[in-house]
């Protein structure tokens, strides 16, 4: 059975490289835009193995999402994209409810080591 992947990035080359990355390797990935859409997915789709959540959207930031999917299911894993990548930014996102985090430009190993890692795929 396919594990599914959350995949909340709104800009649009960005999801598409994610998309390249993962579908290969025998993701589902299911795609949204901003971190409402995040919370209600996470809602619809029992079985997600993974969140992968940008920090800057529309509507609702990654955070808020974060912390409103780890309040819904605490279980799901809940991985930041983020561009800023000091090592106080990386404490920041960890306090903020993420699992973990992946810096921009997400380099190929280490997002699908990191997914692995969360889904044991």
């Amino acid at each position: 059975m396919k594990k599914k992947v959350l995949i909340a990035e709104d800009d649009q080359i960005s999801c598409e490289y994610l998309h390249e990355i993962l579908k290969p390797e025998g993701f589902e990935i299911i795609t949204v835009r901003n971190g409402r859409e995040a919370v209600e997915q996470c809602g619809e789709h029992p079985g997600i193995a993974a969140v992968l959540m940008d920090i800057k959207m529309p509507e609702m930031d990654g955070e808020k999402a974060a912390r409103e999917i780890k309040k819904r299911n605490p279980e799901i894993p809940v991985i930041a994209q983020t561009a800023y990548a000091l090592d106080e930014e990386r404490a920041t996102i960890l306090n903020a409810g993420f699992d973990d985090y992946l810096a921009k430009p997400i380099r190929k190993e280490d997002l699908l080591d990191t997914i692995r890692k969360y889904t044991g795929g």
